[in-house]
Formats: structure tokens, sequence, C-alpha cells
């Protein structure tokens, strides 16, 4: 008895699953079209620079990014140079907060990098970020990185660093450290 009952209401159920081929219109619309048509949720803060994002960044924008990086590391500065704007805004890892002519600038970071032996760079990830409203790209990393000094010293961190990217250049670096024991 108890096998009957429970083989009608599994034939009961599957009936009632039915598909007649027909579809809503929230069936047939993408995620976008959804994403609209649902209500803002009550958040708790209100972005103050924005809160509209896609990844609509150029693959040359990313390549010439994650290039910058490869550069440091290989310690080739005039290559570098030429992913710079004219003036690059740096908001360092320390705290400081810089707005140098990319010579300025170059000239700090090459005393910086001239002290080390060897940089090695374990590119763990990162992301294309295009705010939709303010026309802005962003090249969002993150990676573990391991400088040896000419005296020796070996120091490793991990970063989180944010490129922004105007017409193919960087022009604000922000960068955020942690270092490793």
């Amino acid at each position: 008895m108890k096998k009957m009952i429970v083989c009608l209401s599994l034939s009961a159920f599957l009936f009632a699953c039915k598909d007649d081929g027909t579809k809503t219109k929230a069936m047939t619309t993408d995620s976008t079209d959804n994403a609209a048509a649902k209500p803002m949720v009550d958040l708790p803060y209100t972005a103050s620079y924005s809160s509209s994002w896609s990844t609509d960044v150029s693959d040359a924008d990313l390549k010439m990014v994650l290039q910058t990086y490869k550069d440091w590391a290989d310690n080739n500065m005039s290559a570098l140079a030429n992913s710079l704007s004219d003036t690059v805004t740096v908001d360092m890892s320390s705290g400081n907060h810089l707005v140098k002519a990319k010579a300025d600038l170059l000239k700090m970071w090459s005393t910086s990098r001239d002290s080390l032996s060897s940089v090695k760079i374990d590119m763990s990830a990162w992301s294309k970020m295009y705010s939709t409203d303010k026309k802005d790209g962003y090249i969002v990393t993150w990676y573990d990185e391991t400088d040896t000094y000419k005296n020796g010293k070996v120091d490793s961190a991990s970063y989180h660093d944010i490129n922004q990217v105007k017409n193919g250049k960087l022009v604000w670096y922000a960068q955020f450290k942690r270092p490793k024991k």
C-alpha cells in the first residue's frame, strides 16, 4: 500500500511539472534584462564613486598593465615608461599620495628597483573593471612579490593593485600590501 501511495504521489508530481512549451518573458530575457527588472536592494550604503560596472576593458589595456609588472620584474624601466601617461597619480602602500610627471616617477622607481638584485612576481588573479557611468577603465590585480636585495635580504608580500587606464596609458595606480611572515 505504501509503495502505491509513493508511486501515485511521484506520478502526480511529474505530471504537474510537465513543460507545455510556453515560456514567460522572464525565462527568455538575458541576465542584464533580469537585473534591470529586479527592484533595487535596500543597501546600507550608496557608492560615492560608482556602482555600475562591467568588464568592458580592452584586452590590449589588460596586456599593457600586466606587461608593466613583467617590466618591473625584468628591470626594464624604459619599457615601463612607455605604459605611463605624462602625469601619473600614485597611492602607495605606505600611505603616500603622489602626483608625478612620468620622468620623476621613473627616477623614483628606478632608484628603488636598482636596490634589488631580483624580483619574482606570482600573479594570482586580475579583473577588468569598467565604470559605465564614469567611463573609466581599471585593471585590478592580486599577486605575490618576492624581492631580493643586493645585500641578500629577501622580502615578500601579497599585493592588491588598482590600475586606471585612459587612452592606453596608466594614469592612476593604487597599491595595497600585506607583508608575508
